[in-house]
Protein backbone atom coordinates (compact mmCIF):
# COMPACT_ATOMS: atom_id res chain seq x y z
CA UNK A 1 0.00 0.00 0.00
CA UNK A 2 1.12 3.96 -0.59
CA UNK A 3 -0.08 7.10 0.35
CA UNK A 4 0.12 9.96 -1.41
CA UNK A 5 1.62 13.07 0.47
CA UNK A 6 4.55 14.43 0.55
CA UNK A 7 6.55 12.47 3.65
CA UNK A 8 10.57 12.63 3.79
CA UNK A 9 13.20 12.50 6.58
CA UNK A 10 16.14 13.93 6.89
CA UNK A 11 19.00 12.18 8.60
CA UNK A 12 21.14 15.17 9.21
CA UNK A 13 18.58 16.90 10.63
CA UNK A 14 18.87 17.75 14.37
CA UNK A 15 15.35 16.33 15.08
CA UNK A 16 15.49 12.54 14.92
CA UNK A 17 13.57 10.50 11.97
CA UNK A 18 10.84 9.25 13.82
CA UNK A 19 9.77 12.53 15.16
CA UNK A 20 9.96 14.17 11.94
CA UNK A 21 7.35 11.38 10.69
CA UNK A 22 5.40 11.78 13.78
CA UNK A 23 5.23 15.84 12.93
CA UNK A 24 3.88 15.31 9.64
CA UNK A 25 1.84 12.66 10.03
CA UNK A 26 0.01 14.72 12.88
CA UNK A 27 -0.03 17.46 10.40
CA UNK A 28 -1.42 15.48 8.10
CA UNK A 29 -4.22 14.16 10.27
CA UNK A 30 -5.15 17.26 11.54
CA UNK A 31 -5.66 19.26 8.07
CA UNK A 32 -7.87 16.07 6.88
CA UNK A 33 -5.24 15.03 3.74
CA UNK A 34 -5.02 11.67 5.85
CA UNK A 35 -9.34 11.24 6.68
CA UNK A 36 -10.57 9.94 9.51
CA UNK A 37 -10.93 5.98 9.24
CA UNK A 38 -8.09 5.73 6.56
CA UNK A 39 -5.48 2.77 6.92
CA UNK A 40 -1.94 3.27 6.87
CA UNK A 41 1.07 1.26 4.75
CA UNK A 42 2.29 -1.52 6.99
CA UNK A 43 5.76 -0.05 9.13
CA UNK A 44 7.51 -2.21 6.70
CA UNK A 45 6.37 -0.91 3.03
CA UNK A 46 6.71 2.68 4.39
CA UNK A 47 10.08 2.11 5.67
CA UNK A 48 10.98 0.98 2.32
CA UNK A 49 9.55 4.24 0.63
CA UNK A 50 11.11 6.61 3.21
CA UNK A 51 14.47 4.17 2.97
CA UNK A 52 14.76 4.49 6.36
CA UNK A 53 14.57 1.35 8.88
CA UNK A 54 11.54 -0.02 10.36
CA UNK A 55 12.34 0.89 13.83
CA UNK A 56 11.52 4.61 12.60
CA UNK A 57 8.34 4.17 11.22
CA UNK A 58 7.16 1.59 14.00
CA UNK A 59 8.59 4.41 16.80
CA UNK A 60 6.34 6.84 14.80
CA UNK A 61 3.23 4.60 14.89
CA UNK A 62 3.53 3.86 18.54
CA UNK A 63 3.44 7.53 18.74
CA UNK A 64 0.69 8.29 17.39
CA UNK A 65 -1.09 5.71 18.78
CA UNK A 66 -0.24 6.49 22.45
CA UNK A 67 -1.35 10.31 21.31
CA UNK A 68 -4.70 8.82 20.43
CA UNK A 69 -4.25 9.60 16.87
CA UNK A 70 -4.13 6.21 14.91
CA UNK A 71 -5.67 2.62 16.54
CA UNK A 72 -5.02 -0.43 16.03
CA UNK A 73 -7.87 -3.18 14.66
CA UNK A 74 -6.84 -7.04 15.08
CA UNK A 75 -5.84 -8.62 12.30
CA UNK A 76 -6.35 -5.37 9.88
CA UNK A 77 -3.69 -3.04 9.87
CA UNK A 78 -3.01 0.89 11.44
CA UNK A 79 -6.09 2.97 10.66
CA UNK A 80 -6.51 6.63 11.93
CA UNK A 81 -8.72 7.15 14.60
CA UNK A 82 -12.40 8.76 14.03
CA UNK A 83 -12.76 12.25 14.44
CA UNK A 84 -9.27 13.20 14.54
CA UNK A 85 -9.27 16.00 11.46
CA UNK A 86 -8.94 19.24 12.68
CA UNK A 87 -12.14 21.40 12.73
CA UNK A 88 -11.78 24.66 14.77
CA UNK A 89 -15.08 26.39 15.65
CA UNK A 90 -15.38 29.91 14.84
CA UNK A 91 -14.68 32.36 17.38
CA UNK A 92 -17.59 34.11 18.86
CA UNK A 93 -18.16 35.91 22.08
CA UNK A 94 -17.27 34.40 25.60
CA UNK A 95 -20.94 33.87 27.29
CA UNK A 96 -21.36 33.95 30.97
CA UNK A 97 -20.88 31.13 32.89
CA UNK A 98 -23.41 28.46 32.45
CA UNK A 99 -25.42 25.98 34.97
CA UNK A 100 -24.20 22.10 35.01
CA UNK A 101 -25.90 20.42 32.75
CA UNK A 102 -26.98 17.63 30.59
CA UNK A 103 -24.53 17.22 27.23
CA UNK A 104 -26.09 17.18 24.26
CA UNK A 105 -24.98 15.23 21.07
CA UNK A 106 -21.66 16.51 19.43
CA UNK A 107 -20.49 18.32 22.50
CA UNK A 108 -17.13 16.84 24.24
CA UNK A 109 -17.68 16.41 27.69
CA UNK A 110 -15.30 16.90 30.21
CA UNK A 111 -16.77 16.72 33.33
CA UNK A 112 -15.88 14.08 36.29
CA UNK A 113 -17.77 11.56 37.72
CA UNK A 114 -17.98 8.72 34.21
CA UNK A 115 -16.80 5.98 33.61
CA UNK A 116 -16.23 5.14 29.87
CA UNK A 117 -17.75 2.46 28.84
CA UNK A 118 -16.53 1.93 25.02
CA UNK A 119 -14.09 -0.69 25.97
CA UNK A 120 -16.80 -2.76 27.69
CA UNK A 121 -16.43 -6.68 26.74
CA UNK A 122 -20.49 -6.64 25.12
CA UNK A 123 -20.12 -10.69 24.52
CA UNK A 124 -19.75 -10.86 28.51
CA UNK A 125 -21.83 -8.27 29.53
CA UNK A 126 -25.15 -9.50 27.34
CA UNK A 127 -24.16 -12.51 28.41
CA UNK A 128 -23.89 -12.01 32.37
CA UNK A 129 -27.56 -9.87 31.54
CA UNK A 130 -29.48 -12.73 29.80
CA UNK A 131 -28.29 -15.42 31.98
CA UNK A 132 -29.06 -12.91 35.38
CA UNK A 133 -32.43 -12.62 34.02
CA UNK A 134 -33.44 -16.07 33.98
CA UNK A 135 -33.20 -16.02 37.71
CA UNK A 136 -36.67 -16.45 38.58
CA UNK A 137 -37.57 -13.38 41.55
CA UNK A 138 -37.36 -13.70 45.46
CA UNK A 139 -40.27 -13.39 47.55
CA UNK A 140 -37.71 -12.09 50.17
CA UNK A 141 -34.57 -10.81 49.55
CA UNK A 142 -31.31 -11.23 52.45
CA UNK A 143 -30.53 -7.21 53.47
CA UNK A 144 -27.01 -8.63 52.91
CA UNK A 145 -27.28 -9.14 49.09
CA UNK A 146 -27.22 -12.90 47.33
CA UNK A 147 -24.58 -14.82 49.09
CA UNK A 148 -22.81 -15.70 45.75
CA UNK A 149 -22.15 -12.12 45.00
CA UNK A 150 -20.68 -11.56 48.69
CA UNK A 151 -18.38 -14.65 48.19
CA UNK A 152 -17.51 -13.24 44.46
CA UNK A 153 -17.25 -9.83 45.99
CA UNK A 154 -14.91 -10.86 48.58
CA UNK A 155 -12.34 -12.45 46.39
CA UNK A 156 -12.49 -9.82 44.21
CA UNK A 157 -11.68 -6.82 46.78
CA UNK A 158 -8.93 -8.93 47.88
CA UNK A 159 -7.07 -9.41 44.70
CA UNK A 160 -7.64 -5.92 43.54
CA UNK A 161 -7.16 -3.68 46.91
CA UNK A 162 -4.85 -6.17 48.41
CA UNK A 163 -7.08 -6.70 51.84
CA UNK A 164 -8.90 -9.40 53.35
CA UNK A 165 -12.26 -9.25 53.23
CA UNK A 166 -14.74 -11.32 55.02
CA UNK A 167 -18.10 -12.56 53.90
CA UNK A 168 -20.06 -11.50 56.95
CA UNK A 169 -18.58 -8.15 56.72
CA UNK A 170 -19.46 -7.56 53.24
CA UNK A 171 -23.04 -5.79 52.43
CA UNK A 172 -24.34 -5.35 48.79
CA UNK A 173 -25.43 -1.93 47.88
CA UNK A 174 -26.87 0.14 45.30
CA UNK A 175 -23.07 1.80 45.16
CA UNK A 176 -21.28 3.70 47.63
CA UNK A 177 -23.34 6.67 48.23
CA UNK A 178 -26.45 4.44 48.80
CA UNK A 179 -23.31 2.50 51.18
CA UNK A 180 -22.85 5.49 52.83
CA UNK A 181 -26.37 6.45 53.59
CA UNK A 182 -26.68 3.35 55.05
CA UNK A 183 -24.24 3.67 57.38
CA UNK A 184 -25.34 7.35 58.31
CA UNK A 185 -28.95 5.99 59.06
CA UNK A 186 -27.25 3.42 61.29
CA UNK A 187 -24.60 5.19 63.31
CA UNK A 188 -25.46 8.80 63.88
CA UNK A 189 -27.93 10.92 65.45
CA UNK A 190 -29.69 14.20 65.14
CA UNK A 191 -26.46 16.61 65.44
CA UNK A 192 -23.65 14.08 65.69
CA UNK A 193 -20.70 15.99 64.23
CA UNK A 194 -19.27 14.99 60.85
CA UNK A 195 -15.96 15.78 59.02
CA UNK A 196 -16.10 15.71 55.46
CA UNK A 197 -13.36 16.98 53.52
CA UNK A 198 -12.85 20.47 51.82
CA UNK A 199 -13.44 20.78 48.89
CA UNK A 200 -15.06 17.02 48.60
CA UNK A 201 -18.08 15.12 46.79
CA UNK A 202 -21.64 17.00 47.34
CA UNK A 203 -23.36 13.79 47.21
CA UNK A 204 -21.91 12.71 50.34
CA UNK A 205 -22.17 16.02 52.34
CA UNK A 206 -25.94 16.11 50.93
CA UNK A 207 -26.29 12.33 52.13
CA UNK A 208 -24.97 12.65 55.33
CA UNK A 209 -26.79 16.16 56.11
CA UNK A 210 -29.65 14.34 55.16
CA UNK A 211 -29.56 12.45 57.94
CA UNK A 212 -29.22 14.68 60.36
CA UNK A 213 -25.45 15.41 60.43
CA UNK A 214 -23.58 19.16 61.72
CA UNK A 215 -20.97 19.03 58.70
CA UNK A 216 -17.30 19.98 59.59
CA UNK A 217 -15.26 20.86 56.80
CA UNK A 218 -12.05 19.41 56.69
CA UNK A 219 -9.19 20.93 54.38
CA UNK A 220 -7.08 18.77 52.22
CA UNK A 221 -3.64 19.76 50.38
CA UNK A 222 -2.03 17.68 47.55
CA UNK A 223 -1.71 14.49 49.83
CA UNK A 224 -5.20 14.62 50.70
CA UNK A 225 -7.18 14.34 53.95
CA UNK A 226 -5.27 16.71 56.50
CA UNK A 227 -5.27 14.65 59.66
CA UNK A 228 -3.52 17.32 61.75
CA UNK A 229 -5.90 18.94 64.17
CA UNK A 230 -9.28 16.54 63.13
CA UNK A 231 -11.82 17.47 65.74
CA UNK A 232 -11.88 14.81 68.44
CA UNK A 233 -15.90 15.46 68.64
CA UNK A 234 -16.32 13.64 65.69
CA UNK A 235 -18.94 10.46 65.25
CA UNK A 236 -17.87 10.06 61.90
CA UNK A 237 -15.30 10.95 58.92
CA UNK A 238 -15.75 10.68 55.24
CA UNK A 239 -12.42 10.56 53.22
CA UNK A 240 -11.47 9.42 49.54
CA UNK A 241 -7.85 8.50 50.21
CA UNK A 242 -6.85 6.91 47.16
CA UNK A 243 -7.82 9.31 44.89
CA UNK A 244 -8.95 12.78 46.48
CA UNK A 245 -12.16 13.88 45.00
CA UNK A 246 -11.90 17.04 43.12
CA UNK A 247 -8.47 17.50 44.32
CA UNK A 248 -6.39 14.14 43.31
CA UNK A 249 -3.98 13.43 46.30
CA UNK A 250 -3.08 10.37 47.79
CA UNK A 251 -3.02 9.84 50.95
CA UNK A 252 0.57 8.55 52.38
CA UNK A 253 1.06 5.78 54.45
CA UNK A 254 2.33 8.11 57.74
CA UNK A 255 -0.81 10.33 57.21
CA UNK A 256 -3.37 7.31 56.86
CA UNK A 257 -1.86 5.63 60.30
CA UNK A 258 -2.28 8.99 61.80
CA UNK A 259 -5.94 9.22 61.04
CA UNK A 260 -6.22 5.25 62.20
CA UNK A 261 -4.76 5.98 65.16
CA UNK A 262 -6.86 9.53 66.07
CA UNK A 263 -9.98 6.84 64.96
CA UNK A 264 -8.80 4.96 67.75
CA UNK A 265 -8.27 7.44 70.21
CA UNK A 266 -11.30 8.82 69.77
CA UNK A 267 -13.74 6.23 68.88
CA UNK A 268 -14.42 7.70 65.46
CA UNK A 269 -15.61 6.06 62.37
CA UNK A 270 -13.99 6.50 58.71
CA UNK A 271 -15.77 5.97 55.97
CA UNK A 272 -13.71 5.28 53.04
CA UNK A 273 -14.92 6.03 49.47
CA UNK A 274 -12.70 4.19 47.02
CA UNK A 275 -14.76 4.88 44.02
CA UNK A 276 -11.71 4.79 41.66
CA UNK A 277 -9.01 3.13 43.80
CA UNK A 278 -8.01 0.40 41.02
CA UNK A 279 -6.94 3.13 38.66
CA UNK A 280 -2.98 4.25 38.98
CA UNK A 281 -0.49 5.02 36.65
CA UNK A 282 2.68 5.93 38.68
CA UNK A 283 2.39 3.08 40.52
CA UNK A 284 0.36 -0.29 41.50
CA UNK A 285 -2.69 0.95 43.12
CA UNK A 286 -2.56 1.43 47.15
CA UNK A 287 -4.03 -1.16 49.68
CA UNK A 288 -7.07 0.24 51.10
CA UNK A 289 -7.13 1.71 54.07
CA UNK A 290 -9.56 -0.38 55.57
CA UNK A 291 -6.60 -2.85 55.67
CA UNK A 292 -4.84 -1.05 58.01
CA UNK A 293 -7.43 -0.93 60.95
CA UNK A 294 -10.38 -2.82 59.79
CA UNK A 295 -12.24 -1.94 63.20
CA UNK A 296 -12.90 1.72 62.68
CA UNK A 297 -12.95 1.97 58.74
CA UNK A 298 -15.90 1.22 56.76
CA UNK A 299 -14.86 0.37 53.35
CA UNK A 300 -17.31 1.45 50.26
CA UNK A 301 -17.38 0.50 46.55
CA UNK A 302 -19.03 0.91 43.69
CA UNK A 303 -18.86 -0.95 39.90
CA UNK A 304 -19.97 3.01 38.85
CA UNK A 305 -16.38 3.45 37.80
CA UNK A 306 -14.91 0.17 36.91
CA UNK A 307 -18.10 -0.74 35.20
CA UNK A 308 -20.85 1.82 34.52
CA UNK A 309 -23.38 3.36 36.79
CA UNK A 310 -25.92 1.89 35.10
CA UNK A 311 -25.12 -1.64 36.96
CA UNK A 312 -26.05 -0.34 40.07
CA UNK A 313 -24.16 -2.56 42.53
CA UNK A 314 -21.69 -1.63 45.28
CA UNK A 315 -20.57 -2.82 48.61
CA UNK A 316 -19.73 -1.71 52.23
CA UNK A 317 -17.59 -3.70 54.38
CA UNK A 318 -16.76 -3.30 57.44
CA UNK A 319 -16.45 -5.09 61.14
CA UNK A 320 -19.18 -7.97 60.75
CA UNK A 321 -20.92 -6.53 64.11
CA UNK A 322 -21.68 -3.35 62.48
CA UNK A 323 -22.82 -4.82 59.48
CA UNK A 324 -25.11 -7.26 60.74
CA UNK A 325 -26.55 -3.67 62.53
CA UNK A 326 -26.53 -2.05 59.20
CA UNK A 327 -28.16 -5.02 57.46
CA UNK A 328 -30.91 -4.55 60.23
CA UNK A 329 -31.61 -0.95 59.37
CA UNK A 330 -31.82 -1.76 56.53
CA UNK A 331 -34.76 -3.90 56.24
CA UNK A 332 -36.46 -1.28 58.34
CA UNK A 333 -35.84 1.43 55.71
CA UNK A 334 -37.07 -1.57 53.11
CA UNK A 335 -33.56 -0.53 51.03
CA UNK A 336 -32.66 -3.31 48.81
CA UNK A 337 -29.99 -3.61 45.62
CA UNK A 338 -32.53 -5.00 42.67
CA UNK A 339 -31.38 -8.82 42.17
CA UNK A 340 -30.45 -9.24 38.26
CA UNK A 341 -27.93 -7.02 38.26
CA UNK A 342 -26.38 -8.30 41.87
CA UNK A 343 -26.34 -11.70 39.94
CA UNK A 344 -24.68 -10.14 36.69
CA UNK A 345 -21.96 -8.71 38.60
CA UNK A 346 -21.77 -12.51 40.34
CA UNK A 347 -21.46 -14.06 36.94
CA UNK A 348 -18.78 -11.30 35.60
CA UNK A 349 -16.56 -11.97 38.59
CA UNK A 350 -17.09 -15.60 38.73
CA UNK A 351 -15.93 -15.90 34.79
CA UNK A 352 -13.27 -14.06 35.17
CA UNK A 353 -14.48 -11.28 32.92
CA UNK A 354 -14.86 -8.15 35.41
CA UNK A 355 -11.01 -9.29 36.45
CA UNK A 356 -10.05 -8.95 32.75
CA UNK A 357 -12.04 -5.92 32.42
CA UNK A 358 -10.74 -3.90 34.95
CA UNK A 359 -6.63 -4.64 33.64
CA UNK A 360 -7.82 -3.61 30.03
CA UNK A 361 -8.80 -0.70 31.57
CA UNK A 362 -6.13 0.30 33.40
CA UNK A 363 -4.55 0.32 29.98
CA UNK A 364 -7.01 2.18 28.27
CA UNK A 365 -7.14 4.78 31.09
CA UNK A 366 -3.76 5.97 31.09
CA UNK A 367 -3.94 5.92 27.44
CA UNK A 368 -6.41 8.43 27.88
CA UNK A 369 -4.92 10.40 31.05
CA UNK A 370 -1.59 10.54 28.46
CA UNK A 371 -3.58 12.50 25.66
CA UNK A 372 -4.86 14.60 28.16
CA UNK A 373 -2.10 15.44 29.80
CA UNK A 374 -0.26 15.85 26.86
CA UNK A 375 -3.05 18.13 25.08
CA UNK A 376 -3.03 20.45 28.36
CA UNK A 377 1.05 20.87 28.31
CA UNK A 378 2.56 23.79 29.89
CA UNK A 379 -0.64 24.11 32.25
CA UNK A 380 -0.19 23.29 35.99
CA UNK A 381 -1.91 19.48 36.23
CA UNK A 382 -2.51 18.01 39.63
CA UNK A 383 -4.03 14.76 40.41
CA UNK A 384 -3.16 13.14 37.37
CA UNK A 385 -1.46 10.15 38.84
CA UNK A 386 -4.70 8.00 39.65
CA UNK A 387 -8.50 8.24 39.05
CA UNK A 388 -10.37 9.30 36.17
CA UNK A 389 -9.99 13.23 36.62
CA UNK A 390 -7.42 15.60 37.18
CA UNK A 391 -7.32 19.20 38.14
CA UNK A 392 -5.63 22.38 36.11
CA UNK A 393 -4.99 25.32 38.88
CA UNK A 394 -5.77 28.65 37.23
CA UNK A 395 -7.41 31.98 39.29
CA UNK A 396 -10.66 31.88 39.63
CA UNK A 397 -11.81 34.44 37.28
CA UNK A 398 -10.24 32.92 34.49
CA UNK A 399 -11.35 29.43 35.24
CA UNK A 400 -14.91 30.43 35.10
CA UNK A 401 -14.79 32.17 32.35
CA UNK A 402 -13.21 29.51 30.22
CA UNK A 403 -16.19 27.11 31.36
CA UNK A 404 -18.63 29.51 29.42
CA UNK A 405 -16.19 29.97 26.60
CA UNK A 406 -15.85 26.27 26.01
CA UNK A 407 -19.47 25.72 26.18
CA UNK A 408 -19.51 28.00 23.12
CA UNK A 409 -16.57 25.54 21.46
CA UNK A 410 -18.73 22.30 21.94
CA UNK A 411 -16.65 21.62 25.13
CA UNK A 412 -18.41 20.96 28.88
CA UNK A 413 -16.15 21.52 31.71
CA UNK A 414 -16.48 22.51 35.38
CA UNK A 415 -14.43 24.31 37.95
CA UNK A 416 -13.37 23.49 41.21
CA UNK A 417 -16.57 25.69 42.66
CA UNK A 418 -18.91 22.86 41.54
CA UNK A 419 -17.29 20.90 44.92
CA UNK A 420 -16.67 22.54 47.70
CA UNK A 421 -19.00 24.34 50.22
CA UNK A 422 -17.67 27.40 52.44
CA UNK A 423 -14.78 29.18 52.05
CA UNK A 424 -11.89 27.49 49.83
CA UNK A 425 -8.76 29.29 48.54
CA UNK A 426 -7.69 26.68 45.52
CA UNK A 427 -9.43 27.31 41.81
CA UNK A 428 -8.97 25.65 38.85
CA UNK A 429 -11.00 23.43 36.21
CA UNK A 430 -11.88 20.07 37.03
CA UNK A 431 -11.36 17.69 33.90
CA UNK A 432 -12.69 14.23 33.56
CA UNK A 433 -11.44 11.20 30.66
CA UNK A 434 -13.64 8.41 32.14
CA UNK A 435 -16.53 10.33 29.25
CA UNK A 436 -18.33 9.16 26.48
CA UNK A 437 -15.23 11.06 24.43
CA UNK A 438 -12.84 9.23 22.34
CA UNK A 439 -9.07 9.72 22.45
CA UNK A 440 -9.53 12.24 19.67
CA UNK A 441 -12.66 14.23 20.95
CA UNK A 442 -10.52 13.93 24.18
CA UNK A 443 -7.43 15.76 22.47
CA UNK A 444 -9.42 17.80 20.52
CA UNK A 445 -11.52 19.48 23.88
CA UNK A 446 -8.30 19.73 26.38
CA UNK A 447 -6.64 21.45 23.32
CA UNK A 448 -9.87 24.26 23.93
CA UNK A 449 -8.97 24.49 26.98
CA UNK A 450 -5.50 24.82 26.82
CA UNK A 451 -6.22 27.77 24.10
CA UNK A 452 -9.11 29.44 26.45
CA UNK A 453 -7.12 29.02 29.29
CA UNK A 454 -3.95 30.74 27.94
CA UNK A 455 -5.85 33.20 26.32
CA UNK A 456 -8.21 34.05 30.01
CA UNK A 457 -4.54 34.62 31.27
CA UNK A 458 -3.14 36.65 28.87
CA UNK A 459 -6.44 39.08 29.00
CA UNK A 460 -6.25 39.15 32.56
CA UNK A 461 -2.75 40.16 33.04
CA UNK A 462 -4.03 42.83 30.45
CA UNK A 463 -1.67 41.13 27.46
CA UNK A 464 -1.68 42.57 23.84
CA UNK A 465 -4.95 40.98 22.80
CA UNK A 466 -6.61 42.26 25.67
CA UNK A 467 -7.26 44.39 28.74
CA UNK A 468 -8.52 41.79 30.83
CA UNK A 469 -12.20 43.24 30.53
CA UNK A 470 -13.34 39.79 28.93
CA UNK A 471 -12.28 37.42 32.04
CA UNK A 472 -13.86 37.65 35.03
Amino acid sequence: MSIDLPLSVDRGADEPMSAQLVGQLRVAMGEGRLAAGERLPASRALAGVLGVSRTVVTAAYEQLYAEGWLEGRHGSGTYVTDGVAASRAPERPPPTRTARRAAIPGEIDLRSGLAWVGALDSPAWRRAWRLASGMPPQQRQDPHGLPGLRVALAGYIRRSRGVPCPVDGLLVTRGATNGLDLLAATVLRAGDRVGVEEPGYLRARAVLAGRGAELVPCPVDEHGLVVDGLPDDLRLVYTTPSHQFPMGGVLPVPRRRALLAWARRTGAIVAEDDYDGEFRYDVAPLPALYGLDPDVVVYLGTTSKILTADMGVGWLVGRPDLVADIALRREELNDRTAVVPQDALRLLLERGDLDRHVRRMRGEYARRRNVVVDALRGLPVRGDTAGLHLVVEVPAAVAGWVVGAAVERGVLVETLEHHPRGPWRASGLVIGYGTAADLAELRKGCEVVRELVERGQLDMAGGPTGTGSEVG
